[in-house]
């Protein structure tokens, strides 16, 4: 909005700055809605901190208490935990409708010996002072980016999604890209210069407990075209040609620990492929071993991976079908009369359309083995 990009206050008052000072303020938020109760109103969670979230994924800490992880989804930005103040109560849903209101808001620091350590933002404690322009816990919560320079958490290549495996406890985080990242800039968490192509962190909280302050972490995979040795990819051999990845974006876990991975940024201009979703192991001699399972339509991006827990009905979401590929030169401009598809209807005069796309086995059973 600084940059006036697209000039909305021109046309709405509410986008003019000079009016509405603090209009930038309602963006960044966490929104909560209950999908049983159509009546019901959304809700701004903000005690979980304003920044660019790419989602909101829970686990139960061991005391009860639930755990909600997030990543900020920006170059060089931070990945978030949050904690409630009270045990989740076990009467149901209604029981537990404000217990996002009220906890402690961490940020991660990855340290190069493997461990790392959540800080927590909480004004008055250490640098989050007056002194430094805070002057309540609304102030760190609006300015959470501001308020984490200053703890010194890692700055990571764009965490995305964050999630916990319910199997195994671990927790997963998705690293998009960093092609800004300079040789100077490089740490343990991020290893690679000018990443283009992004990569999967593995955490382990002390004692199995999404409560504790401290985790374990390594680097699960650096995507990318392993047959390119510059790139640095890092897939288990067993992976085919069709099985790598690049740009990681939503992940989903499913009942066996696996993790299907979502991707926004591959084009044939990038990687030669298009986005889709990808199953990855995470355990045992097949760890690090990827297999295609479903490439987007033209133009498109996945997300919103999702399993049932019996295994056999596998939900995604097809975004912005039938758009050009921006990074090639040579592609011709994707225009209403002239889309790069027509997909899902395939008829003359039909736009491309997102869509939600549900996705069962011939004759049922189990997706994946």
């Amino acid at each position: 909005m600084p940059g006036n990009w697209y000039a909305w206050g021109k046309w709405h008052d509410r986008f003019d700055l000079a009016k509405e000072p603090n209009e930038p303020n309602r963006f960044g938020w966490v929104v909560e809605i209950d999908p049983r109760d159509p009546h019901s109103v959304p809700k701004k969670r903000t005690a979980l901190g304003r920044f660019k979230h790419e989602g909101a994924a829970g686990a139960l800490a061991l005391d009860g208490r639930w755990v909600v992880y997030s990543g900020d989804d920006e170059r060089f930005d931070y990945v978030y935990r949050f904690v409630t103040r009270d045990p989740v109560n076990r009467g149901g849903p209604a029981a537990n409708r404000d217990v996002l209101d009220h906890g402690t808001l961490f940020v991660a620091r990855y340290d190069a010996d493997g461990t790392g350590v959540w800080l927590p933002l909480v004004f008055g404690e250490g640098p989050l002072t007056p002194e430094n322009g805070f002057h309540s816990q609304a102030d760190v919560l609006i300015e959470t980016r501001r308020a984490a320079d200053l703890l010194g958490p890692t700055k990571m290549d764009r965490p995305e999604d964050v999630e916990a495996n319910p199997r195994t406890g671990k927790v997963y985080v998705i690293l998009t890209h960093n092609s800004r990242r300079k040789a100077d800039q490089v740490d343990a968490a991020n290893p690679r210069p000018e990443n283009r192509f992004g990569h999967i962190i593995e955490m382990e909280p002390a004692g199995g407990d999404h409560g504790a302050d401290r985790f374990a972490w390594n680097i699960l995979l650096k995507c990318g075209d392993p047959a390119v040795a510059e790139v640095g990819a890092s897939f288990n051999p067993n992976t085919t040609r069709d099985g790598w990845f690049g740009m990681p974006d939503n992940i989903a876990v499913d009942a066996d620990g696996r993790l299907w991975i979502a991707t926004d940024g591959n084009a044939p201009s990038k990687t030669g492929r298009a986005d889709g979703v990808w199953a990855l192991e995470t355990e045992g001699e097949a760890r690090g071993t990827a297999k295609l399972f479903f490439r987007c339509p033209n133009g498109a991006e996945l997300c919103g991976p999702e399993m049932t827990p019996d295994l056999e009905t596998f939900f995604m979401a097809v975004q912005h079908p039938g758009e050009a590929d921006d990074d090639d030169p040579k592609a011709p401009p994707a225009t209403f009369a002239a889309p790069s598809t027509r997909w899902p209807d395939f008829e003359e005069g039909m736009p491309p359309r997102p869509a939600i796309v549900a996705v069962t086995r011939r004759g049922g059973g189990r997706i994946a083995g």
